[in-house]
């Protein structure tokens, strides 16, 4: 009789940011900004990938992947974001909140995913490159993206079943500025221990343990490059990781301040900019991470955007 008598939420209200309303045209223009930035710079690396075939190599075809996923992860919360600011209504339909946190964490689990292959590559490259042709296959790097790409399908979409299954009375204020499940379960009033349960499991097994590959590799590739004699060569070797390692600092810094910090430490103001850094920083910075230092990339970007040039002309 209680749950007859409770009201059923059909919308969500999202107050990411909303603790500095002096400050919401700066936060439209930085974003649209950063979302533009990130778009035009991950397109053009999938163009000098595509277009290349010396970057045909298992290296650039996961930067390639990575490039996608990058172009996606923000689509997923950033336009909903500034037509919020925009319009100053920061409401989400109950639809649109399950669909924007599964896409959210579809595609921040295959960013992780491709972290882990990534780091994997750097470590065969570097520990073992007379051997580096015949492990890294195409075979094996195609097996590898397509059974992450499947993972990353399926775990969302439990999840997504899971809190589509709860009910959620009067209490529709998330304290973020997209649907991130951390934020949804609170607000059901139904039992959600066994979504908490699961929350958890995936943390384990879906974080945790690519986490502690990259972690594992990378303790191989310096034990590796301390034997090289010469300071140069350790330099070179050191180079060849660099870019992926900055990615992968950012990436899990920003989620280990989010999910894994003691809950007496979370606030709106810090959870949001932590997730701005992993869901909308990391991809614009990805392209310029992975540019600036790689001759050959920066070459193949001139010539893109030359030919593009002459046909539009």
């Amino acid at each position: 009789m209680e749950k007859e008598n409770q009201t059923s939420v059909s919308e969500f209200i999202l107050l990411g940011f909303s603790s500095w309303p002096g400050q919401q045209a700066l936060l439209f223009a930085l974003f649209l900004c950063l979302y533009l930035t990130g778009l035009f710079g991950n397109i053009l690396i999938l163009l000098a990938i595509g277009s290349n075939h010396h970057l045909h190599t298992p290296m650039y075809f996961f930067l390639a992947n990575l490039s996608f996923v990058d172009l996606c992860l923000p689509s997923a919360t950033v336009p909903k974001m500034l037509l919020n600011i925009q319009t100053q209504t920061h409401s989400i339909s109950y639809p649109g909140c399950l669909v924007q946190m599964y896409f959210c964490m579809m595609f921040a689990n295959m960013d992780n995913f491709l972290l882990t292959m990534m780091a994997y590559d750097r470590y065969v490259a570097i520990c073992h490159p007379l051997h580096y042709s015949t492990i890294m296959t195409q075979h094996l790097c195609t097996s590898l993206v397509t059974v992450s790409w499947i993972i990353a399908t399926l775990n969302p979409l439990l999840h997504t079943i899971m809190m589509a299954c709860l009910h959620f009375c009067s209490d529709n204020i998330i304290h973020h500025f997209f649907c991130d499940i951390s934020y949804l379960l609170p607000l059901s009033c139904s039992d959600t221990s066994l979504n908490q349960l699961m929350v958890l499991a995936v943390v384990g097994l879906i974080f945790v343990v690519p986490s502690v590959c990259i972690l594992a590799s990378y303790i191989l590739i310096v034990s590796a490059v301390m034997k090289i004699p010469s300071v140069q060569g350790k330099l070179k070797a050191f180079s060849t990781c660099g870019s992926h390692l900055a990615l992968v600092v950012l990436f899990y810094g920003a989620i280990t301040g989010v999910y894994m910090s003691p809950s007496s430490n979370h606030s709106t103001d810090k959870d949001s900019a932590a997730s701005v850094i992993f869901m909308v920083v990391a991809p614009v910075l990805n392209p310029f991470i992975y540019s600036l230092r790689n001759n050959e990339l920066k070459r193949t970007f001139k010539k893109t955007l030359g030919q593009r040039k002459v046909f539009s002309q």
